[in-house]
C-alpha cells in the first residue's frame, strides 16, 4: 500500500449520469475533478470528512455525489462542525443531518480519530476540506487521524486537494516532540507552504502514523495551481476567518489566542486587529461581545485598545509577524503578563524557546535568526513531497 496521485485526465467516464467538473477557470480543484476517480465509487459504502468548505460554485460534495447516485453512508465532522458554525475548541456532536437524514460522526470532542466500529461498514473515506497551511489549524490533525484509521483498518482513503492561500511561504519555528498535541502533531514550521495533498503525501512519506503505517491513499490534485498562485477562498474555512486579511494575518496573530491580548474574536474583524484593555489609549478601540463563533470571547465586554491592520491588505505576507507579539510584550511590560501559565503558548509555538526569548527582551529580528537552521532542514523534507512548482 501507499499513495498514489492520479492526475491522467484522460481517464474514460463509466456512467453517462457524470457532470463534467462546474469549476471551469484555473485553478481547478479535486473536487472538480471526480470524473479521475469516479468509477471507483460505484457499489461503494462511502464515508465523507468533510465541512462547510467542501464545495464548489457553492454546491457541496455530499449533495454533488448524492446526485451521483453514490452511497454516502456517513460523514466525519471535524472541528467547527459540518456546517462550519461552531466556535474553536467548542464539543462536535454527532447527530444527524438534517437536509440529506445522513448520519454525522464527530471527530472533536471525547473521540477524534474514527474507530474501527465507525469503519466496519466503509469501503472507502474522501476527504476534503480546505486547508489554511498553518500548523495548529485542527484539520491537519484530523488528517492524521483519518489516516492512521484507514491504515489500521485496511480501508482506502481519497484525497480531494485544495490550494493553500498561505502556500506561498515557509516560516516559525520547528514544533519539538515535547509539544506534540491536536494544535500540532508533527515536526514542521507554522507556515510549511504545503497544500493539504501534499501534506498527506508527507505524514506517510516520513512514517509519522502510528507503528509506522502507510496509509493507502489516492491524491486528486489541483489542476492550473503552483505555489506562488495566489488563491482567495469562497468560503470562509471557519466562523472568525471571514477574510482574505484575516487569513493572511492568521499565521501572526494566532500565538496571542494564548494570551490575554484579544484578536478581535466577538466582533466583525476577528484575526484583523488585536487589542488589550492596557494598551495605551489610541484611534482605534473594540470591544468584543458574544456572537455566533465566538459565546464567550476573550476580553468579553472590555474595551481594547488596539491596532486595526487593514492596511496589511495590500502587502501579500511572506513571513510571520512578530512585531506583533514583540510590541505587546513592550506595551504590557513583561510577556509573562500577558502569556498564560498553562503551556498552551508553547503548544501553539511548539517550543518553549520563543516564550523564553520573549522573556529576554528579545528583538523580531534576533528570534527570526534562530528558526534558520531548521527551516533548512523542511525544505529538504518538504520537497520530496511537492505535486507543484
Amino acid at each position: 500500500m501507499g499513495s498514489i496521485v492520479i492526475e491522467d485526465d484522460s481517464i474514460p467516464l463509466v456512467s453517462s449520469n457524470y457532470l463534467p467538473p462546474i469549476f471551469s477557470k484555473p485553478p481547478q480543484l479535486g473536487i472538480d475533478r471526480l470524473h479521475l476517480f469516479i468509477d471507483s465509487l460505484k457499489n461503494k459504502r462511502i464515508a465523507v470528512v468533510s465541512n462547510q468548505t467542501s464545495v464548489v460554485n457553492g454546491i457541496h460534495l455530499v449533495d454533488t455525489m448524492l446526485s451521483l447516485q453514490l452511497n454516502v453512508v456517513k460523514v466525519f465532522s471535524p472541528e467547527h462542525g459540518f456546517r462550519g458554525d461552531l466556535d474553536a475548541g467548542e464539543k462536535v456532536s454527532s447527530s444527524i443531518d438534517k437536509k440529506t437524514g445522513i448520519p454525522l460522526v464527530s471527530l472533536y470532542g471525547s473521540n477524534k480519530k474514527p474507530s474501527a466500529e465507525d469503519l466496519k461498514d466503509i469501503d472507502l473515506v474522501i476527504f476534503d476540506i480546505q486547508d489554511v497551511g498553518v500548523r495548529f489549524y485542527t484539520f491537519l490533525s484530523t488528517l492524521h487521524y483519518v489516516m492512521e484509521a484507514c491504515a489500521e483498518n485496511n480501508k482506502q482513503l481519497v484525497v480531494l486537494d485544495r490550494p493553500n492561500p498561505n502556500t506561498h511561504y515557509i516560516d516559525g519555528p520547528i514544533l519539538e516532540p515535547a509539544f506534540i498535541s491536536f494544535v500540532g502533531m508533527h515536526p514542521v514550521p507554522i507556515v510549511y507552504g504545503m497544500t493539504i495533498g501534499e501534506y498527506a503525501l508527507m505524514i506517510n512519506g516520513e512514517g509519522w502514523l502510528a507503528n509506522k503505517r502507510t496509509c493507502n491513499m489516492w491524491i486528486i490534485p489541483c489542476k492550473n495551481f503552483t505555489h506562488k498562485t495566489k488563491y482567495v477562498l469562497p468560503v470562509p474555512p471557519s466562523p472568525n476567518l471571514k477574510s482574505e486579511l484575516a487569513i493572511s494575518l492568521y499565521p501572526s496573530l494566532c500565538l496571542f489566542e494564548a494570551t490575554t491580548v484579544s484578536v478581535g474574536r466577538g466582533t466583525d474583524q476577528p484575526f484583523e486587529i488585536y487589542g488589550h484593555p492596557k494598551f495605551p489609549a489610541s484611534d482605534f478601540s473594540f470591544t468584543p461581545t458574544s456572537q455566533i463563533g465566538a459565546k464567550n470571547p476573550p476580553q468579553f465586554n472590555h474595551k481594547c485598545n488596539g491596532y486595526q491592520l487593514d492596511s496589511y491588505l495590500s502587502k501579500r505576507s511572506y513571513e510571520i509577524n512578530l512585531n506583533y507579539l514583540t510590541n505587546a510584550r513592550d506595551l504590557l511590560g513583561d510577556s509573562n503578563v500577558f502569556i498564560d501559565q498553562n503551556s498552551f503558548f508553547n503548544r501553539l509555538a511548539g517550543t518553549a524557546t520563543l516564550k523564553e526569548q520573549l522573556d529576554k527582551g528579545w528583538s523580531a529580528k534576533e528570534i527570526r535568526e534562530t528558526w534558520k537552521p531548521g527551516l533548512d532542514d523542511f525544505k529538504a523534507i518538504r520537497k520530496k513531497y511537492l505535486l507543484y512548482n
